[in-house]
């Protein structure tokens, strides 16, 4: 093995802020000293075309002298404005790569800090200090060459040839500022639309620190350092994209006010020189327009304004590096153990875990497993089982005393050769934003399985192996949840091609016990769980609102309604429905074990009141046409299955079954966006595959006769050869920020298989079944007594009814290991486990 020749960096926190300004960036450094050099050059011709205007082409009448002396003049103002555009450019892309570099830097640093960092910081303070405090120490860093170089070069050339020439001279300019006026308000747009998308990539960049930080653990414990450094990269790299496009309009706002305001000397000398040459203007007039101007105020103006900046830039920058100024983890680098087989042995000797207040969480804990063997740790809350758990997880560093896996110091063991043989399973597992799929990667695709050398593509396990571990851990079945649930337009082309058959297939094997809990779509019966305008339409809205918005804006739907006898029937209906549903919602006290039923929502409610209060004296025909209409929605939102509070007008059924046909005349004219219609040999449209599978709606939401339609689809699902493939789709589910569309068991088993993927031989278990129901809860038992001989694992336990399958049972006690043995061994010893288990001695205390 070739030795490490490259030098030792220090660490981002220990790095000059000088440094970034140079850092990666000499060649536009040089290119920027290039652009000043010609800026001030560009920015003293003027001065002496001036005189030489003044003096040659005015005084003496040379006409053709006075032209190229102000194409020479309107040159090198042209070339001024160009320059410092192109300056204040490589200003701002100078400061947004340090800035970039900067944070990727300072974040790596941050995400490896030790997790006891974390129980002492908020989330909220790293966020400030990678998004807020930060910026101003990159904005010194593009300016830290230029601004200083610029303004003295500046300030020495204008000072040294006004002294040279006559220290009155300075010009007059003549304000332009109508075209100021049309031209900068335009950029002005388009610099505005930039920062609100500059305002937007910040809070996704700021979501995505806060979501790592809360998910430390995880991180940690998979070592997913690149995983997560790489999402946080992209979306910096976007937002560095975005400023550097919003910072370039906004100079552009600057340079071109300066650009016009100083095109006023160009339009004296080339007006006011012709007024003099025609006797018009006394030529003192046009000196005394031109030692007007003075130009040494600038320079000195924007170098007070530097030192500002880099006073506020160094105090930020130095109190924002001494808050992580500590050493970090050990990343996943390190000598790979291919050499070592790993069989799972642990050996603990008189291991203590001290934090740096002086408080012992662990003290002289020890113990030993042989491969395979299962280990329960039970104790009082606080007595230190979840710390020693973490210290094997490598997340905590014990203070004292020896870890050995196989043989080997975990301490000497590089964290890339450990999590691909560890797996840390959490009682409150974090789940990461994106797809089921991509946090049941998350611990196989840390680092590269082989080497432990991070890897930025990686080679995904087979769909066998994915859909092995979700069900060992009792996700599967969500997951095909998950799919059948999918788009029927996002599902895979084996699932689209075959649904078709099997809706056909399910409803002719679809008899006793579930049949009498579905209503299937049939053109030829009145649907009582579907609405009274999916019943005219035999179709389903693509949105209902808009639907709304678009039917009743065009004549054509009333005058559809009104041919066909169904408006009188409707309103009833509407009435008959407001009254009672605006009764219920707004009474003082309602009647909690009656629910009433109703197309009406307790929001919505309060828009019928003044209606409802004028309905029982007002006919319909004297009613507004808003609140007809209102009345209208009301009644073809009536589903009678559903809404079964209130009764369906006589006759009104047969009626609507007899207007199908003539609306879809109408529809395929008018309303051709608004539906997507019902056939049994064609697929519904922006509907799941469930629901194209089932043709039809359930009757009930109650948990059996729904998993009963779940487990036919399923079954025939496995029958077409598609199962697999509707688990393909549904792992690619979005869970939502951080996981809110699961719930805490559906985390569990999710962090459970994340684990069980990467098929460690040592599995550490932090009451990882606390959110499961006693059903899940047996499974997971079941597994892990299948692992034994197979898998160490040591597990925090906190119901003592399953311990009785462990090889061995650990009590805790303040930090202390004070029983260890067999469960029968221990019961019958009448100790802290008898105690725990019996509570005997807590009775005799009462």
């Amino acid at each position: 093995m070739k030795a490490d020749t490259q030098p030792i960096q220090p660490p981002v926190t220990k790095k000059n802020l000088f440094f970034w300004a140079f850092h990666k960036n000499l060649k536009l450094q040089l290119l920027l000293l290039v652009l000043i050099a010609v800026m001030v050059i560009a920015r003293v011709v003027p001065l002496e075309m001036q005189k030489r205007i003044v003096n040659e082409a005015i005084v003496l009448k040379k006409l053709d002298q006075l032209l190229v002396y102000c194409a020479i003049y309107l040159l090198a103002v042209t070339i001024t404005g160009v320059s410092k555009l192109c300056v204040n450019y490589l200003q701002a892309r100078i400061g947004e790569q340090a800035i970039l570099r900067m944070r990727t830097a300072l974040y790596s640093h941050i995400i490896s800090l030790p997790l006891l960092f974390f129980r002492n910081t908020q989330p909220g303070v790293v966020v400030a200090s990678l998004m807020t405090e930060l910026a101003s120490a990159g904005t010194f860093a593009g300016m830290a060459l230029a601004a200083p170089v610029a303004n003295i070069l500046t300030l020495l050339a204008f000072a040294g040839y006004l002294l040279w020439l006559h220290p009155q001279l300075a010009l007059c300019t003549l304000a332009i500022y109508p075209i100021v006026v049309i031209f900068v308000p335009y950029l002005q747009k388009k610099a505005n639309r930039l920062n609100k998308k500059r305002v937007d990539q910040s809070r996704l960049v700021a979501s995505q620190i806060t979501e790592s930080i809360t998910g430390i653990h995880e991180i940690n414990v998979h070592g997913a350092y690149s995983i997560e450094k790489r999402k946080f990269d992209q979306l910096v790299e976007h937002l560095q994209s975005i400023r550097l496009k919003w910072s370039l309009f906004r100079f552009s706002i600057k340079s071109t006010n300066n650009y016009f305001v100083n095109l006023g000397p160009f339009i004296v000398f080339i007006f006011g020189g012709y007024l003099v040459m025609n006797g018009q203007l006394a030529l003192g007039s046009m000196v005394a327009f031109l030692s007007a101007q003075e130009k040494l105020y600038d320079p000195w103006k924007e170098l007070i304004e530097f030192y500002q900046v880099y006073q506020d830039a160094s105090v930020r920058y130095q109190r924002t590096m001494q808050s992580f100024d500590i050493p970090s983890m050990p990343l996943l680098t390190g000598q790979a153990m291919d050499s070592v087989s790993i069989h799972g042995a642990l050996e603990l000797s008189d291991v203590g875990y001290t934090v740096a207040e002086g408080k012992a969480l662990l003290q002289q804990v020890t113990l030993s497993l042989q491969p395979g063997q299962h280990l329960a740790l039970v104790g009082f809350s606080g007595s230190g089982k979840s710390t020693l758990v973490q210290c094997l997880a490598k997340m905590f560093s014990y203070t004292s005393g020896s870890i050995k896996l196989d043989g080997i110091e975990i301490k000497n063991i590089p964290k890339s050769e450990l999590i691909k043989h560890v797996g840390y399973i959490s009682q409150h597992p974090f789940i990461f934003s994106g797809s089921v799929l991509d946090n049941l990667l998350y611990a196989h695709h840390s680092v590269d399985s082989k080497s432990g050398v991070e890897k930025k593509t990686f080679q995904s396990p087979h769909l066998d192996h994915l859909i092995l571990s979700l069900q060992q851990a009792g996700f599967f079945v969500d997951v095909i949840r998950f799919g059948l649930e999918t788009a029927y337009e996002n599902s895979t082309p084996a699932v689209t091609s075959k649904l078709i058959t099997m809706r056909e297939k399910f409803r002719r094997n679809s008899g006793t016990p579930h049949e009498r809990y579905i209503e299937f779509y049939d053109h030829k019966v009145y649907l009582q769980y579907s609405t009274i305008l999916d019943n005219i339409t035999f179709a389903v809205s693509r949105d209902t609102e808009s639907t709304f918005t678009a039917l009743f804006a065009q004549s054509s739907f009333i005058d559809f309604l009104s041919k066909h006898n169904l408006i009188p029937p409707l309103l009833a209906l509407g009435k008959q429905i407001a009254k009672l549903s605006v009764e219920y919602h707004l009474a003082s006290k309602n009647n909690e074990k009656a629910v009433l039923a109703t197309p009406i929502s307790v929001d919505a409610a309060s828009e019928y009141v003044s209606l409802v209060s004028r309905l029982d004296a007002t006919p319909h025909y004297e009613l507004s046409i808003k609140e007809q209409h209102l009345l209208l929605k009301t009644a073809l939102l009536y589903a009678p299955g559903i809404h079964s509070s209130f009764s369906m007008p006589p006759g009104l059924e047969a009626r609507i079954l007899s207007v199908r046909p003539h609306w879809k005349q109408l529809s395929n004219r008018e309303y051709t966006d608004l539906f997507t219609y019902l056939k049994k040999d064609e697929p519904i449209q922006g509907r799941s595959v469930f629901n194209n599978i089932l043709f039809g709606k359930m009757k009930t939401d109650e948990t059996l006769p729904n998993e009963q339609v779940n487990q036919a689809i399923i079954r025939l699902l496995i029958e077409e050869d598609c199962l697999e493939d509707v688990a393909e789709a549904g792992m690619e589910y979005n869970v939502g920020n951080m996981g809110d569309k699961l719930s805490g068991g559906q985390k569990q088993k999710l962090a459970i298989a994340r684990v069980l993927l990467k098929e460690p031989k040592v599995i550490l278990m932090d009451e990882a079944t606390s959110a499961l129901d006693n059903k899940s809860q047996a499974r997971i038992q079941r597994l892990i007594e299948r692992w034994k001989g197979k898998r160490t694992v040591i597990a925090v336990v906190h119901r003592l009814d399953t311990i009785q399958h462990f090889d061995a049972v650990g009590v805790m006690k303040s930090g202390k290991l004070v029983e260890y043995g067999t469960y029968k061994e221990l019961m019958r010893s009448n100790g802290v486990l008898h105690e725990l288990v019996t509570g005997k001695t807590a009775q005799r205390r009462t």
